[in-house]
């Protein structure tokens, strides 16, 4: 059977943070959450059913997302679980939930993982109090040491910190200062992501003062230099993690491989196709169908896309990745064009064509040269 990655989305959070655009919505009063929940809950394994029976497939990757997974409490994550593994098998899966350090997870953390839970990826975001505020985070550093505690009781020990780049104030001190408490925490796993404004946000409608260009390209470097210094090995734009511990599901989607998402605003790749859920909770619990994307840009399946998303990787475009794919070699014209680019952004040689971490910076406009 194939094996593909799970991905589910849960769109509730306490509060949104004002630079977040993912689908998600405050949850209200605890009444209304729990009422909220049940719901989602009910409708989610419904969908998980209806397309369990149309996939003779096997999952082993199983990704809780949002919003804030956490919210759905230990005895709902172990229900969801327990359905995927019925329906889904979970051979050797890593099971990995999204959660927000200022909630008391103790009890949800020892069930999750009491289900087959085994990893878990914590919104630090900043270890600098001043910082988290201007995120409108509702943790302090003090929370994050808590809840990593917390996950280390109850038997988990693979464990991802983000570390936003690019705050308002903040500077390469800050930023390594994040990386230094995060591997001070033990964490396996980072992700580094630089704040990018999003419309239709608070800060979209009312932006912050934020570093320039130039220096969220320097906070972005220096935050991945420090990590190897702590023994972190960068494997993607955004991702760094110790040996052995890079993030499974995530790197089914930068090597072209299926997965299923289920929720609203979830995508998938199944078939030769991508859809994605409509962005209604409602819609979703009624059981609405995801809608087929249009096929705009590299095509599903061709060598374009299987480019774009390698070119994400430190490994980058591999020449023997690429025969054993496709059956013959690399593009000569975009060997050439690589060839062409600042050897400073873009490295070619017999292995292949990767950017460098500079070129990560500009990935967008180097990919589009390389493979138009």
């Amino acid at each position: 059977m194939e094996k593909i990655g799970l991905y589910i989305h849960i769109p509730f959070c306490v509060s949104k943070c004002p630079y977040c655009d993912f689908h998600s919505a405050a949850i209200g009063t605890p009444l209304q959450a729990q009422a909220a929940l049940d719901a989602y809950t009910d409708g989610l394994l419904r969908a998980m059913k209806a397309w369990a029976e149309r996939l003779p497939v096997i999952a082993d990757t199983l990704y809780f997302g949002g919003g804030t997974p956490s919210l759905m409490g230990g005895e709902r994550l172990a229900r969801v679980i327990a359905e995927t593994q019925r329906l889904f098998g979970l051979q050797d899966a890593e099971i990995t939930l999204e959660a927000n350090p200022a909630d008391d997870l103790a009890n949800t953390l020892s069930a999750f993982a009491a289900a087959g839970g085994n990893r878990l990826s914590l919104g630090m975001q900043s270890a600098v109090p001043t910082e988290l505020a201007l995120l409108g985070r509702r943790h302090t550093p003090a929370d994050v040491a808590r809840t990593v505690a917390d996950a280390r009781r109850a038997g988990i020990d693979n464990l991802s910190l983000d570390v936003m780049l690019g705050i308002g104030g903040q500077t390469i001190a800050t930023a390594c200062h994040s990386v230094d408490v995060a591997a001070e925490l033990g964490a396996t796993h980072l992700s580094a992501y630089l704040l990018k404004i999003e419309p239709n946000t608070p800060y979209g409608v009312c932006p912050p003062d934020l570093p320039s260009e130039d220096e969220s390209a320097e906070l972005y470097l220096a935050a991945f230099e420090r990590m190897e210094d702590h023994g972190y090995r960068q494997y993607e734009i955004s991702n760094a993690a110790l040996p052995g511990r890079e993030s499974r599901h995530n790197l089914k989607y930068w090597l072209s491989e299926p997965y299923l998402g289920l929720g609203p605003a979830a995508s998938s790749c199944m078939s030769g196709k991508r859809f994605t859920y409509p962005r209604d909770t409602a819609a979703f619990i009624a059981g609405t169908q995801p809608i087929e994307d249009p096929c705009e840009g590299a095509p599903v399946g061709s060598a374009e896309e299987y480019a774009l998303l390698r070119l994400r990787l430190v490994e980058g475009l591999t020449t023997t990745d690429f025969v054993t794919r496709f059956g013959e070699p690399l593009p000569a014209d975009w060997v050439q064009k690589a060839s062409a680019l600042p050897p400073s952004l873009v490295e070619v040689n017999r292995q292949g064509i990767r950017l460098t971490r500079e070129g990560f910076l500009l990935s967008n406009t180097l990919i589009s040269r390389i493979i138009a």
